[in-house]
């Protein structure tokens, strides 16, 4: 523990990380953030951001708190902003409300905010202290920490497969492989991203709805649930009007990604209302850099990719993939059936691809690895 701060600090900032955890399916493409006000070691007010809009953490905990909220401490996941958008700056509210001490568990990797928010308190008078459980305010954070440093989402691919890495038969069956857990476990998954990545050979064979079902998603008071954006890699313009993606408008927008300008295919995916954009790179392939960077420029912070072999082997060989979401069932396809991932054959194991286990554990029957690379 840090000297820097106290157990009644790290106590109440995990309340506040919580309450950031309420925003995970709604907040796109702002932040998730919690916040929590303590005075005379009493939570006084507390909050956590809904939906972009909406008020954030520290005016719902400051709305809260009333008149309590001076002299006290507010314990924030991510530094208050500092600049007019939606809503007016946290820095100037929580300023106002007297405040005496602000603790954040990061600085807001935003431009536009990046230290302003806690050098306008601090030299305001208002103690301002940051660090205080960083690593997990990240976590809860990381797509929107990448899109804002990297200009590129956070992309978490998601795989099936038999304890032998084999993902479907030789003939392309592939459904059920793992048990309900499982795929229900993998729509929560779907459910906290902004966009699900797949490509026309999944489109093809499986025709997936490619959307969120059985997992509450809320988005605001009004019960509308909020969906992902639906991505397509289709270089060809393939993608039949009839795939079941199209079939309920109210189950999220579908942007297709192509590599070949086909007046005909493009007006009649666009009839169906999709939106495709034409990103042409090498051997008539999608540019599928320039689409995370396209999808980034849209408020996109994290993707959730379930694809076939070739694009998840080419998202893959592209450095784009930042962590692998595995389930393995417990059973063994047989070496001709097909693997996950389209890579180039390794000439000596210098060249193998190192991979840090972040979380395993046992879902209903079937196994899940969270993996990313070191």
């Amino acid at each position: 523990m840090s000297p820097e701060f106290s157990a009644a600090d790290h106590q109440s900032m995990a309340r506040a990380l919580s309450l950031a955890e309420l925003g995970l399916h709604t907040t796109t493409p702002n932040p998730r953030v919690g916040c929590v006000i303590v005075k005379d070691r009493q939570i006084v007010g507390e909050g956590w951001h809904r939906r972009a809009g909406e008020p954030h953490a520290e005016v719902r905990a400051l709305q809260f708190a009333g008149d309590q909220a001076r002299g006290a401490t507010v314990y924030v996941t991510l530094e208050p902003c500092s600049h007019h958008g939606r809503t007016p700056p946290c820095a100037a509210a929580l300023l106002s409300a007297g405040v005496g001490r602000v603790v954040a568990a990061m600085q807001d990797p935003n431009p536009l905010v990046s230290g302003q928010g806690l050098a306008f308190l601090r030299d305001a008078g208002v103690r301002v202290q940051c660090g205080l459980m960083e690593d997990e305010a990240r976590e809860i954070n990381i797509g929107f920490v990448a899109r804002m440093t990297r200009a590129r989402p956070w992309l978490r691919l998601k795989m099936a497969a038999s304890l032998d890495g084999k993902t479907a038969l030789k003939n392309g069956a592939s459904q059920w492989l793992t048990g309900p857990a499982a795929r229900h476990d993998g729509h929560r998954w779907r459910a906290r991203a902004c966009a699900i990545l797949t490509g026309i050979g999944t489109v093809r064979d499986d025709d997936p709805q490619l959307n969120v079902r059985g997992v509450e998603a809320l988005d605001g008071a009004d019960g509308v649930s909020r969906q992902p954006l639906k991505v397509v890699v289709d270089s060809r313009l393939e993608l039949a009007a009839g795939a079941r993606i199209f079939a309920d408008a109210a189950k999220g927008r579908v942007l297709v990604a192509a590599a070949v300008a086909d007046g005909d295919r493009r007006a009649a995916l666009e009839r169906r209302g999709a939106e495709v954009l034409l990103l042409p790179g090498a051997a008539g392939r999608v540019d599928l850099s320039a689409l995370l960077g396209e999808l980034a420029r849209r408020g996109i912070n994290e993707v959730h990719g379930e694809a076939g072999f070739r694009l998840s082997g080419s998202l893959l060989a592209a450095g784009l993939v930042d962590e692998l979401l595995l389930y393995l069932a417990p059973c063994l396809l047989g070496d001709v059936a097909q693997g996950m991932f389209d890579l180039p054959a390794l000439e000596s194991l210098a060249g193998k691809r190192q991979l840090l286990i972040r979380d395993l554990r046992c879902v209903g029957p079937d196994l899940r690895l969270l993996v990313r690379f070191s």
